[in-house]
């Protein structure tokens, strides 16, 4: 299959091209604010490096959360636009799921707890198990406070949170710097595909999970005067 993939949802920018010939074009860099700017003339070169237009493509693949709401927005209006653009469909997948297919690729990990920092001294955090070629979650995306995660005895916790909650998160099992790359993106797409959950241009939303990012100010004046009692 001939393959766009692309996350915007943490401060690194992934981004690859998979043709069907097997070979595979790859961006990794910064992302963050720089992802708006950076995402289409990325994928625009990664294209033409392949030898591939958009309309060529059977799906464009993105991370649709959890993860940075900006990230995430610019994710799935550049997917959106691209493949309205192109007539191809979307395949929105979690990020976190890609989380535990990058831990996967590196170390061969099957059981794995992902955890992502969403800032604010709290993490997004997911459990998935992987057997016979495809990945069961035995938890949803939710969203804790790191000592809140739990992580049973075996199962690695892989993610980009332990540098930010040092000490923090379960000393149980192993723990591995995972990303939701590109790499773990086209990995999951073929069996998802072939599931059917590719969708259309207009499917091509975020997963939020957190629904807020700042507090009002009679939140914060509440907060503050509830910090203030003996």
């Amino acid at each position: 299959m001939n393959l766009l993939a692309f996350d915007t949802s943490t401060e690194h920018l992934s981004v690859a091209v998979a043709r069907a010939d097997g070979r595979t074009w790859r961006h990794e860099g910064a992302g963050g604010a720089q992802s708006s700017a950076t995402l289409i003339p990325t994928v625009q070169a990664l294209l033409a490096e392949a030898g591939l237009a958009l309309a060529q493509l059977d799906a464009i693949v993105f991370g649709r959360g959890p993860g940075s709401f900006t990230g995430l927005r610019t994710a799935c209006s550049i997917a959106q636009g691209l493949a309205f653009g192109a007539g191809v469909p979307v395949l929105p997948v979690d990020t976190l799921l890609a989380v535990a297919e990058d831990a996967r690729m590196q170390q061969g990990s099957t059981q794995v707890v992902a955890v992502l920092d969403a800032r604010m001294d709290e993490v997004y955090a997911a459990a998935y198990e992987y057997a016979a070629g495809a990945w069961t979650c035995v938890q949803a995306p939710a969203l804790m406070k790191p000592e809140a995660l739990q992580a049973p005895d075996g199962w690695v916790v892989a993610g980009n949170a332990r540098h930010a909650y040092a000490g923090r998160l379960p000393a149980s099992g192993s723990q591995v710097d995972a990303l939701p790359t590109a790499a773990a993106l086209l990995s999951l797409a073929p069996p998802l595909l072939a599931a059917g959950h590719a969708t259309s241009a207009d499917g091509a939303l975020p997963l939020y999970i957190r629904d807020k990012v700042a507090q009002t100010t009679q939140e914060r004046a509440a907060a503050k005067a509830a910090a203030s009692q003996p």
